[in-house]
């Protein structure tokens, strides 16, 4: 039986317009399995929670952590630890001790990064943008459309689910459409755990889900430690720090004022169109304005907004087009019983 997460991207996909076959191809599974899915686009997988299997190094999982927590920030080797829970009365293998400790092991030195283009229409990415932290926080969320690099910004004053699907929607209403694909950071309201149900199949937050379904793309994480891997999102929230809000913020300080969310989004839908999508990008060497309207024929049609339902084909009753059976109501107006008073009086 498939994963929740697996039989959403199984029908999302279906919903883009790919038949069983590419879809099949893309997702590995059997096309009976798929044919399956995508026919009850209802169902809901039930699987049980399975408890964790016990192995040889289970006992000895407290020490290797404490051990390299007290050696922080140097790294104890593997070998070493291996060799002191063996003297514990360890009897497994060291490479399941090196599998063990290499989640704890701090990232590599940087690597050069090797920039990823992806096709018009294909990608956003999304990520949140903190100015101010406490009781008067203010945040930002940024998403960046991977081709053309066209972006949108949101100040806002929490980080929660609602707000999230908030700011999406209108995201995708300053776009014109919706990409096939969102790749997002570690957010909490986006991910609940990472890997959950094995490699790269994480557990996302039910709503999300049922959210991207709605709409049609699929969310994606990033590779954790590696935010180059949303590097156009990240490079954009720098340049939003120093060129939008730092000169922004500058001028209001001498009147001892506050950089509050209205405010900042009235000034920054401003920015937006007159200084950041009309810029010349140093990567793409060009406007991410310019052939604009190429981005936009590859981006899905935009749906009502989630929770609302999609406007209903009208039913009409005898002779007359303009009765309609889905808003006939049920009473009358307060005015016709006052009538009928009236008159038995």
């Amino acid at each position: 039986m498939l994963s929740q997460e697996t039989s959403m991207e199984v029908q999302i996909l279906a919903k883009q317009g790919l038949g069983i076959k590419e879809i099949v191809r893309r997702t590995g599974l059997a096309r009976n399995t798929v044919r399956k899915y995508v026919r009850q686009p209802d169902s809901r997988p039930q699987y049980a929670a399975r408890a964790a299997k016990p192995t040889k190094l289970s006992p000895f999982e407290d020490y290797i952590c404490s051990r390299l927590q007290d050696a922080l920030p140097d790294w104890i080797p593997a070998a070493v630890l291996y060799r002191e829970i063996r003297m514990q009365g360890y009897t497994g293998g060291e490479r399941l001790v090196r599998q063990y400790v290499c989640q704890f092991k701090p990232a590599a030195k940087e690597e050069p990064i090797i920039r990823f283009e992806t096709e018009a229409g294909r990608q956003m990415q999304v990520d949140w943008a903190v100015f101010r932290r406490g009781r008067n926080r203010l945040s930002a969320f940024v998403a960046v459309l991977g081709y053309r690099r066209m972006s949108f910004v949101r100040f806002v004053q929490d980080e929660q689910f609602k707000t999230l699907i908030d700011c999406h929607e209108a995201a995708f209403d300053y776009f014109g459409g919706v990409p096939r694909q969102v790749l997002y950071d570690n957010m909490k309201s986006v991910v609940l755990a990472r890997d959950a149900y094995g490699q790269s199949q994480h557990r996302f937050h039910p709503g999300l889900w049922n959210f991207a379904k709605h709409h049609g793309f699929i969310p994606k994480l990033c590779a954790p430690y590696r935010p180059q891997t949303k590097g156009k999102v990240e490079r954009f929230i720098h340049y939003l720090r120093h060129s939008f809000y730092v000169p922004y913020s500058s001028m209001l300080k001498p009147a001892g004022l506050q950089v509050d969310a209205p405010g900042a989004n009235e000034a920054v839908r401003r920015w937006l169109l007159e200084t950041a999508n009309c810029r010349e990008h140093r990567g793409l060497r060009a406007r991410p304005v310019d052939r604009w309207q190429a981005e936009q024929e590859q981006l899905q049609r935009l749906q009502p907004p989630w929770g609302q339902p999609k406007p209903s084909v009208p039913a009409y009753c005898g002779s007359s087009p303009h009765i309609r059976l889905d808003r006939l109501p049920l009473h009358h107006d307060l005015s016709v019983y006052d009538a009928y008073l009236t008159e038995s009086l």
